[in-house]
């Protein structure tokens, strides 16, 4: 569960250290790798603010709207359900619209669970650049090899760019001695 205090005051850092599941009850613990997760985007930095507006220090982030803890099956049937149900609905209409005017369509929009946030997520920071061992942290994954097992096929895609970051290093490089060389020798 993120905390009020966890939210660091510098942006793009905040520490998930503790986590709430339920079973038959709250239970409260560390993460379930008890590994610390440290990622926040400066997109929703404002977002997280407007949530966090006359709470403690020690206050939970996101709460229910009694401001108690938020019920992972609660918010699943009356926030996250809805939410994407109103996602498909959209999409179904567009692509009702686009049948008629004999356009391309886009694809339906998914059926998908909170979880599959996490994979976005990772996929995104992928694609981004993140490498294996910000991958690990950010998601909390107690070994790099975990992360690589789960993601490993997107990193396929980072080949082409080392590939051409290489190239240009090893060209940048080249023409830094031509230009040491030769303007050592045009001053002798």
């Amino acid at each position: 569960m993120l905390k009020v205090r966890e939210i660091g005051r510098v942006v793009g850092v905040h520490t998930v250290s503790r986590s709430v599941t339920e079973s038959g009850g709250l239970v409260w613990s560390t993460p379930k790798t008890h590994e610390r997760r440290s990622v926040l985007p400066t997109a929703l930095v404002d977002e997280l603010s407007a949530l966090m507006v006359g709470k403690g220090r020690n206050d939970p982030v996101f709460t229910d709207m009694r401001g108690g803890v938020l019920r992972n099956s609660n918010w699943r049937s009356r926030v996250f359900a809805p939410a994407v149900a109103k996602c498909q609905r959209a999409a179904e209409a567009a692509r009702a619209i686009e049948c008629k005017s004999g356009q391309p369509t886009p694809p339906a929009f998914p059926s998908i669970t909170p979880h599959d946030l996490r994979h976005t997520a990772a996929s995104l920071a992928i694609s981004a650049g993140a490498n294996v061992k910000a991958q690990q942290r950010m998601l909390g994954h107690a070994k790099a090899s975990m992360t690589l097992d789960t993601y490993a096929d997107l990193f396929d895609e980072d080949l082409d760019g080392v590939a051409d970051r290489l190239d240009a290093a090893i060209r940048t490089t080249a023409d830094q001695l031509r230009t040491e060389r030769f303007g050592k020798g045009a001053s002798s």
